[in-house]
Formats: C-alpha cells, sequence, structure tokens
C-alpha cells in the first residue's frame, strides 16, 4: 500500500516466513492504533509515509551490486524536497538500535524479493491476455512506467489522491510517463472504491489481474473482508488475484509486542519526530479470514507460498535475528476465477 509493513505497498514490509496458517482475533496484538476512520494522508504522513519506506526498499536493491529487480523510479520518487524530513526520519529510526538495523536490512531483500514475486505475476498475468490490471494501494509502485507492456494494456492504480499526483507529478517532472494506459482511481480502501474504479473506465466484462500488495494489515478485519467480495463481484471468469498476507502466531505477537516497546524506548530517547514506526498504523487487534481459504470457498483456484520459501528461491538470507524473523509470517496467495 500505501502501505506498509515489516505496506505499497502498504511497514516494514517485512520479515516473510512461515506457512499458511488459519486467523482469528483471539489472542491478537491489542496494540493502539493511530488511524481514524475517515483518516486522509499524502504521501508524507500516515499509511503515505509508507510507500516512501517501500521506495526506498527498492531504490536500495536497485543500487546494489547485483539487484534482483530494478526500479529506476524509486529513487527518484523519494528525493523530492517535500520527503526529506521523512527520510532522514526514517533513517534516524533504523540507525538507533542494532536490532532495527537488521529489520531495515531484511526489508530491502523482502521487498527485491517481493517485487520480484509480483512483477511475475503480472507478466504472465499479461501473457495469458489478460489486458485489464489493478493495483491496490499502489502508493509509489511505478510497474505502470518500467514493465513491458502488451498494447492495448490498462492499468488502474488505487490509492489516495494526493498519493497518486505526487507519484505522477514528480515522474512527469522528469520527463517520464508511463508506458502503459494509467488511470489514477483516487478511493479510500476502506470505503466505497469499486464505483470509483468504474467511473475511471475499468469494466468488470473483461478479464482482470488484481494486486493486493502490502495492504492488508492497513485494513480493519471487515474492510479487508468486504475488499474480497468486491473483488470477486468485478472479476470476469479468467480474471487473477495475487495477494500479500501476513499471519500472526504466537512468536510474532510476542515479537511484535517487543518491537512496539522498543520503538516506544526510542521514542522516549529521540523524540516523537525522529522516530518512524509503521506498526502505528496496522490493524492488529481485528479478526481476519484467511485470504487463501476465501478465495477457495468462493471457488477460485488457489495457490500459496510462503514468503521465506520464495526468499529461499531467489538466494536472498532469511533474518538471522529471532525477533526480525518471527514479526510477520508472510504468504504470497495467488488465484484464478474458473
Amino acid at each position: 500500500m500505501t502501505a506498509p509493513a515489516p505496506g505499497d505497498d502498504a511497514g516494514l514490509e517485512g520479515p516473510a516466513g512461515g506457512t499458511p496458517q488459519p486467523r482469528s482475533g483471539e489472542g491478537a496484538s491489542r496494540a493502539i492504533n493511530s488511524r481514524s476512520h475517515g483518516d486522509t494522508w499524502d504521501i508524507a504522513t500516515s499509511v503515505g509515509a509508507t510507500a516512501v519506506m517501500v521506495a526506498s526498499a527498492r531504490a536500495a536493491e536497485t543500487a546494489s551490486e547485483q539487484p534482483l529487480i530494478r526500479d529506476e523510479f524509486a529513487q527518484m520518487l523519494i528525493d523530492g524536497p517535500e520527503l526529506a524530513a521523512l527520510v532522514a526520519k526514517m533513517s534516524t529510526t533504523y540507525t538507533a538500535d542494532p536490532e532495527l538495523e537488521a529489520v531495515r536490512a531484511h526489508m530491502v531483500n523482502y521487498q527485491a524479493a517481493r517485487t520480484h514475486f509480483f512483477d511475475a505475476y503480472f507478466r504472465a498475468a499479461a501473457a495469458a491476455g489478460i489486458r485489464q490490471h489493478v493495483i491496490l494501494a499502489a502508493g509509489l509502485d511505478s510497474r505502470a512506467y518500467r514493465l513491458d507492456w502488451p498494447a492495448g494494456t490498462s492499468v488502474y492504480e488505487v490509492d489516495q489522491p494526493k498519493v497518486l499526483e505526487y507519484k505522477a507529478a514528480t515522474l512527469a517532472a522528469h520527463g517520464v510517463q508511463p508506458v502503459v494506459d494509467r488511470h489514477e482511481v483516487p478511493a479510500d480502501l476502506r470505503f466505497d472504491w469499486p464505483k470509483t474504479l468504474r467511473g475511471k473506465g475499468f469494466d468488470p466484462a473483461q478479464r482482470t489481474a488484481w494486486l493486493a500488495e502490502g495492504l492488508l494489515m492497513f485494513l480493519p478485519g471487515e474492510a479487508e473482508d468486504r475488499l474480497f467480495t468486491d473483488i470477486d463481484a468485478l472479476s470476469a471468469p479468467g480474471s487473477r488475484v495475487c495477494i500479500e498476507d501476513f499471519t500472526f502466531d504466537d512468536a510474532a505477537r510476542e515479537a511484535y509486542e517487543k518491537r512496539r516497546a522498543k520503538t516506544d524506548e526510542l521514542r522516549r530517547r529521540l523524540g516523537d519526530e525522529n522516530v518512524f514506526d509503521p506498526g502505528d498504523l496496522w490493524y492488529t487487534e481485528d479478526e481476519r479470514c484467511d485470504p487463501a481459504a476465501w478465495f477457495d470457498t468462493h471457488s477460485w483456484r488457489v495457490e500459496a507460498l510462503a514468503g521465506r520459501d520464495y526468499l529461499t528461491q531467489v538466494g536472498r538470507p532469511l533474518p538471522e535475528e529471532p525477533n526480525v524473523a518471527a514479526t510477520f509470517r508472510a504468504v504470497f496467495v495467488s488465484a484464478e476465477k474458473p
């Protein structure tokens, strides 16, 4: 998402690992969420700021000696003067503690692997003849600018209006234009976004490839369920969806609470204005469904791959720090509608 997570998209989007598990609200973390029901944001505040964190990881990967992915626009998008204070705040946070430095290092690896996986998803959908693609909580995603899309393809990017405006204006100022028919869909995914999507030209009679990357933890549980229902209702037979899911188990909850305590300590030591924690924005207390099970129950053909397994496949190390490894269990869920 404009979104997280050790998104987006949407928070330290990151540590990956584990296998799909049933989820429930019982025993879930009760950390206070700083979101409000109708909050909005720009690229430098609230959930918008998580898009900057994700783009910074993609930029770091692109600049590495042997990058798994290349996003030549990521650095361009985070270099604007309006983001200087936020980027400095993130840097201060991740260098203030060895464990947070490990979080940052793993986040770069995880973002590289995650981006690689979802790039391949879109390429496969395009190769199968799908010409309508929707990126939910698009944030600073640059796929409409950097992937090799077939002629006649439309990409719909759904996010807060100021986030979409910032991305398009920043890239245009550098002479960069989309390589595909890109549609901005200014909408909040917690509310009635399908109406806005259709108003931008989306055709539910066409096959669609959907992406929910770095998003789910930034939605209340009931909004997540509505999101899946809306995707199903808007999908013609042959449509596809790919979802990044995070599952809390007992070890993850314990690690999450430890990291939140560390954030509180850093804020006391460094001041609130110098500490960035996307965990402030997660809806961790809500009961949630398992996306793989949800789409399977609704007759989609489903596959699920643990994030840690994909990291291993692409030759990226798993985190050694137990609290980093345990904070989240990421699963990539892919499904096709018969």
